[in-house]
């Protein structure tokens, strides 16, 4: 697993992935198992990075994009729409990273405000929550990604979210759907990407998220039992994260 390094402790490096922290794993997520960066960076291993950690919620500063060869933007238990000072900051600095060409990848919540911040339009989904295991479909235009070729025609995915991605944003390119939620993967540009599903969780991370929302889960008319039966490991989905580690560090090379 690479090294978390706290941003506010280190110098920058060509090399550096820099993770945007924007929120905390659910209390009731085996505390074993890390926090949202832990989860990420032990997709991001095997690629020569240094990861590094910002953490936005707790009023850490972003840094200057020269060095940053990456960013990836966690999730989150905040809302796009409540424009919180920390997001509209975040949102700022993403817009300004995709314009630059920087490798972005948002997820979830991150997959939201880089939608937001690239002219899409994110609310809350129409027909609520989305949880637990999903088999979503890749389109086209997956098939030339850099990301998504890899991808089968079909594969399951880990997701939990109330916001979505109502409106992609103008020039974005569609790549992955799904029968609830039709926004899954967006590319922006050549190296852009908005995720709104997890690679990052497990089958026992997602289960853990099942019964922490499960009383709010039951009081919106949802099966509580049923999906989370149905939860299981995605690898398949776990492995964009790898391959954008990759492409960030052929990035980082000195050419």
């Amino acid at each position: 697993m690479p090294v978390l390094i706290p941003l506010f402790n280190m110098r920058i490096l060509m090399a550096t992935l820099l993770i945007i922290k924007t929120g905390s794993a659910r209390k009731r997520v085996d505390p074993q198992q890390g926090d949202f960066e832990h989860w990420f960076a032990r997709g991001l291993a095997g690629a020569g990075l240094t990861v590094t950690v910002c953490d936005v919620t707790a009023g850490q500063q972003l840094p200057d994009y020269l060095g940053v060869a990456g960013a990836l933007v966690t999730g989150s238990p905040a809302m796009v729409t409540e424009r919180a000072p920390w997001s509209e900051a975040a949102r700022l600095w993403l817009a300004h990273a995709a314009g630059e060409g920087m490798p972005l990848l948002g997820i979830c919540y991150g997959h939201q405000l880089l939608a937001d911040a690239l002219g899409g339009e994110v609310g809350f989904h129409p027909e609520g929550r989305e949880i637990g295991s999903r088999l979503l479909q890749s389109l086209a235009p997956a098939a030339q990604d850099p990301l998504f070729a890899a991808m089968p025609g079909e594969f399951m995915a880990n997701l939990s979210h109330k916001q979505s991605v109502l409106v992609l944003p103008p020039g974005a390119v569609h790549l992955v759907t799904g029968d609830f939620e039709p926004h899954q993967v967006f590319r922006w540009g050549e190296q852009c990407w908005g995720c709104q599903f997890h690679p990052e969780f497990d089958g026992n991370i997602t289960r853990s998220y099942v019964d922490s929302l499960a009383d709010d889960m039951a009081a919106e008319g949802l099966n509580v039992a049923a999906l989370r039966a149905q939860v299981q490991d995605t690898p398949e989905a776990a492995g964009i994260l790898s391959r954008f580690a990759t492409l960030v560090a052929d990035k980082a090379k000195p050419r």
